[in-house]
C-alpha cells in the first residue's frame, strides 16, 4: 500500500486566519518533497454557530469586533490593519469594509459535499474569497449555491443538499472531535493523526511539522514471507 500523509484542518469560512494557514500551508506543500502522498482534509468549526444566516444593520465589522472583545474602535482599527497587511504577504487582499457576516453552518455543509466529490480544496478557496475579499453573504443558500457550482459542484444537487439536512451529522461530528481534540482556536493542523499545530504558522514550521508526520508514518516492512490463510483459504 501507498504511503500517504494525511492532513486533516479544522477552521471556518469567516475566519481570517483560517485564509492566511490555508495559504500558509500550500506555501508548505509547494516545499514538501512529497506533496502527491498528502491528503488535506477541511473540517468544521464554526466561530459564531449562534449567528444569523445574514447579519442585518449598519455596524460595521470593525465595531463589531471591539464590541465583541471590549476594546475601543481604534484598537479594532489597528487590529484589522495588522491582519490585512500580514494577508497581503500571503497574496490574499482581505477587504473588511466589504464583510457580510452571518452564520456558516451551511457552508460547512457544502465543503463536505465538495469533499464527497473531489473538490473540497476549490470550494473552501472559492468560500473564503467570496468571504474576505467579494463581501459575499455565505449564509444565503442561493450565494452559496453559485459559490459552490463556480467551483466544481453541481448547482442542482448543492440547492438539493441545502434544502436537506444532508451533512448535518458530519458537521456536527466535526465539531465533537475539535472539542475532544482541545481545539479552541483556528486554523489547526492535524498531521498523521498525531501532531497538532494551532495557528496560522510559518510556511517553514508548517514544512517541519509535515516531515516529521511523514518519518513517522512508516509503512509495515515485511522481512519474511510464510504459510497464512487469507479469505480465500490457506496455503
Amino acid at each position: 500500500m501507498a504511503k500517504e500523509l494525511l492532513v486533516d484542518v479544522w477552521s471556518d469560512v469567516a475566519c481570517p486566519w483560517c485564509y492566511v494557514g490555508k495559504r500558509r500551508l500550500e506555501g508548505a506543500l509547494a516545499k514538501f518533497p512529497h506533496r502527491d502522498d498528502v491528503k488535506v482534509t477541511w473540517h468544521a468549526f464554526e466561530l459564531d454557530p449562534g449567528a444569523p444566516a445574514v447579519r442585518t444593520g449598519d455596524v460595521s465589522h470593525v465595531e463589531r469586533l471591539a464590541r465583541k472583545y471590549g476594546m475601543s474602535v481604534a484598537q479594532a482599527e489597528a487590529a484589522t490593519k495588522n491582519l490585512v497587511d500580514t494577508a497581503a504577504k500571503d497574496g490574499i487582499a482581505m477587504r473588511f469594509d466589504r464583510i457580510h457576516g452571518g452564520n456558516t453552518f451551511d457552508a460547512h455543509r457544502v465543503i463536505h459535499l465538495a469533499g464527497e466529490r473531489g473538490v473540497q480544496d476549490a470550494v473552501k478557496e472559492r468560500l473564503l474569497l467570496a468571504y474576505f475579499t467579494e463581501g459575499a453573504s455565505v449564509g444565503e443558500p442561493e450565494v452559496l449555491v453559485r459559490l459552490a457550482s463556480e467551483a466544481g459542484l453541481d448547482a442542482d444537487e448543492v440547492r438539493a443538499m441545502l434544502a436537506s439536512d444532508r451533512f448535518t451529522a458530519e458537521v456536527r461530528n466535526d465539531e465533537r472531535q475539535a472539542t475532544e481534540l482541545g481545539i479552541r482556536g483556528v486554523p489547526f493542523f492535524v498531521i498523521a493523526g498525531r501532531y497538532g499545530v494551532s495557528g496560522a504558522q510559518p510556511v517553514d514550521a508548517l514544512l517541519s511539522v509535515l516531515t516529521k508526520g511523514w518519518d513517522a508514518t512508516k509503512e509495515l516492512e515485511t522481512s519474511a514471507e510464510g504459510a497464512v490463510c487469507g479469505p480465500d483459504g490457506c496455503a
